[in-house]
């Protein structure tokens, strides 16, 4: 990791790029800045009140946790906490109003992939191996819709629904940046995979083939006889950001992480770097995938 202090430009915040301090690369979930702003503001006054979180705690009648969770921004407060902390914090009306304006981040991302997400949006490179599943940037509405109805815990209609709509709303990138490249790298276990049923099956590898036939948009897929893989590790995002940095990104069960430290996305990028040689040229890919559609 670089010396503790710098400071690093991210793009693609609300104001385009801001500067993060090293320690912050990876730290994960992510709160949304109406949160932490919202519990600076709780904290400010229990402070000027000569409160203790715990004192605090008493008085809202919720855990000494709770109000430290409110503090850091990493739990939206419901309508109680608001009301009982008003009138224990001394009835201002503030914090009334600026609870109007919080919101959890951005509606159907995990808390871990919202930063990914938002850098996603002004790379300019994005590359993508997965063995899992169809990456997000490619999945068919259908696909995407069976992922989630597989999901454990199950979701509500409604977290179903705001999940289905972020990852299409993601996809628009690949029209909305024609100059970008994107390149994915896709096992071909994951196509043979009958997630959802055949028909669900027919249209996501349709939609893979619309998808990946923009001239700034590559797809290989790892044939199951290769013999050789370097990426036998696990899934791999990375990208370039305007400012010539370059990031990756790596995700497992309720987790992911963003990778800022240049010697690891070094060997990352190696590893990516060597795959696409051991993976079938696009070409091939794309008639690979043609015998699939066929033979769904």
């Amino acid at each position: 990791m670089d010396v503790v202090g710098v400071e690093r430009e991210v793009a693609g915040s609300a104001g385009g790029a801001r500067a993060v301090p090293a320690g912050e690369w990876e730290r994960e979930p992510h709160p949304s800045d109406s949160l932490r702003t919202f519990g600076a503001f709780v904290q400010a006054l229990r402070e000027h009140a000569g409160l203790s979180r715990a004192e605090l705690a008493a008085l809202v009648q919720y855990s000494k946790h709770t109000v430290e969770s409110v503090e850091l921004g990493r739990r939206m407060p419901d309508e109680a906490f608001v009301e009982r902390a008003e009138d224990a914090l001394g009835d201002t009306g503030a914090l009334r109003k600026a609870a109007r304006h919080l919101t959890r981040g951005e509606a159907g991302l995990a808390a871990w992939f919202r930063r990914w997400a938002r850098l996603e949006r002004e790379a300019v490179s994005l590359c993508t191996y997965e063995c899992r599943l169809v990456p997000g940037l490619l999945q068919s509405e259908g696909y995407a819709r069976a992922l989630f109805e597989n999901r454990i815990p199950l979701l509500t209609d409604e977290q179903l629904e705001a999940q289905v709509e972020a990852r299409m709303g993601r996809q628009r990138m690949l029209y909305e940046r024609p100059t970008v490249p994107f390149h994915f790298i896709v096992e071909e276990a994951v196509l043979r995979r009958r997630l959802g049923g055949g028909e669900v099956r027919r249209e996501q590898l349709d939609y893979v083939l619309e998808h990946t036939s923009p001239r700034n948009v590559t797809l290989q897929i790892m044939p199951l006889e290769a013999e050789y893989h370097s990426c036998m590790d696990g899934p791999v995002r990375l990208l370039e950001t305007p400012e010539g940095r370059r990031l990756a990104y790596s995700e497992g069960q309720e987790s992911g992480r963003l990778i800022g430290d240049s010697k690891e996305v070094r060997v990352l990028q190696q590893r990516y770097d060597t795959l696409r040689s051991q993976a079938l040229h696009p070409k091939d890919s794309r008639a690979l995938l043609e015998r699939l559609r066929g033979e769904a």
